[in-house]
């Protein structure tokens, strides 16, 4: 019985995060369906952009909204499970844009209680698009996500999996906007 009341539960928080309300996000940085600046474009791992988070914006939280996430994937890195990018969480309710280069955990530039979690490179914070050369471009989805809750059951050690998982449970509105890169 208990198996059963679990898996009913996790059934019907899937269905109320896959059926998240729509907010608007945007950026000065990235247009929506455009190419992502050198400015944004990771220094490493052949790369050698500015490695500068983009400048977000997000409006239509809706009635209930507690804290805020924000993520950005790469779904077509040859992984098998693509590549976070950043990932952080904690965004106070209140807050309602993070600032360009807000992906640099020495800038002091997130909410103070924002968390950034490690990317896919082991690192914490930022770290910008670079695809394989010769990869058709990449999609980068940023998103915006309005929660249920103050606070993730995370940390500043959690991966952007275990955020996700999280968010999944907690998702009341997301917006996303996606920006493209390639070499």
């Amino acid at each position: 019985m208990r198996k059963l009341a679990l898996a009913s539960a996790i059934l019907l928080a899937g269905a109320a995060s896959a059926g998240a309300a729509s907010m608007t996000l945007t950026s000065s940085d990235i247009k929506s369906g455009g190419k992502i600046a050198d400015v944004q474009v990771a220094n490493g791992f052949g790369c050698s952009g500015g490695n500068v988070s983009p400048a977000l914006s997000w409006s239509g939280a809706p009635k209930g909204t507690k804290s805020f996430a924000v993520s950005i994937h790469d779904p077509d890195a040859p992984t098998g499970s693509g590549f976070w990018h950043w990932s952080l969480f904690n965004i106070p309710a209140n807050v309602t844009s993070l600032p360009k280069n807000a992906g640099d955990p020495t800038a002091n530039l997130v909410p103070e209680g924002t968390i950034q979690a490690h990317n896919d490179t082991g690192s914490q914070g930022y770290f910008g698009p670079c695809p394989p050369k010769g990869d058709k471009p990449h999609h980068y989805h940023i998103e915006v996500f309005a929660v249920d809750v103050d606070k993730l059951d995370a940390d500043d050690k959690a991966t952007p999996a275990v955020v996700g998982f999280n968010l999944h449970f907690h998702t009341l509105a997301k917006g996303a906007l996606i920006g493209m890169y390639g070499r």
